[in-house]
């Protein structure tokens, strides 16, 4: 049911990965702020269209579950390929993309590789993900570690969590970003015994090696939907 929601969360909450993008089909690594806004960075037709059916399966979710729109809020990275993803999925359910519902939020852009692996070959992310199994905590050079994105991350869901209660959360985001969430909710919701009461609290707990150098078991296809439980 779309209505449930982790103990420890006052929301419950779906990811969405942007639809195929140029970037996708081009083979390219784009991961700055200043390369993802630009509109040649958006999707491709391909991607339009399944960010169009990942949007049906969202509001057929809803209505199975009995979600009223108004407690629906879309919040998505600010990189041309997720706003046309997020846009697409908010036209599909009729709610105004330029409305409070639907917010730009920075905290969800895509995960920074560094230049030394900006605009090269999609084939480079292996080199990355090696890195990040052996140690989480170190970045690319000039980029972020996952622990420097699960925290952003985690900053961004407490500010949802503290405005927000009792609704249905979707967060359009990027590969990376979006595996690396998956990982620290579902390492923070598994202490059910934790002390520790607050969602700040528990994250930063769970900021270790053994759960963040595991992220690549919660990759997404693009447009894939899933719901965090």
């Amino acid at each position: 049911m779309a209505a449930e929601r982790s103990p420890f969360l006052r929301n419950s909450y779906w990811v969405l990965r942007h639809g195929k993008s140029i970037p996708n089909e081009k083979g390219l690594i784009v991961s700055s702020l200043e390369n993802g806004v630009l509109p040649e960075f958006g999707l491709g037709s391909e991607g339009l269209n399944q960010a169009k059916l990942a949007g049906e399966l969202f509001s057929k979710e809803l209505k199975e579950g009995k979600i009223l729109l108004e407690n629906v809020h879309i919040f998505y990275s600010p990189f041309s390929r997720t706003i046309q993803t997020a846009k697409a999925v908010s036209d599909v359910l009729g709610i105004p993309f330029e409305s409070p519902q639907c917010k730009a939020t920075v905290e969800f852009r895509e995960r920074y590789f560094g230049p030394t692996f900006e605009l090269l070959s999609h084939e480079k992310y292996a080199e990355i993900w090696a890195l990040d199994e052996k140690d989480p905590f170190m970045p690319p050079e000039g980029g972020e570690s996952v622990a420097n994105v699960a925290s952003r991350l985690a900053t961004a869901v407490a500010n949802i969590e503290a405005e927000f209660e009792g609704c249905v959360i979707l967060v359009v985001s990027h590969g990376d970003p979006l595996q690396i969430l998956q990982t620290i909710l579902n390492a923070a919701k598994k202490q059910e015994t934790s002390q520790e009461s607050d969602m700040s609290s528990r994250i930063k707990s769970i900021m270790v090696h053994s759960v963040l150098s595991q992220h690549r078991k919660f990759a997404l296809e693009t447009a894939e939907l899933r719901q965090i439980k």
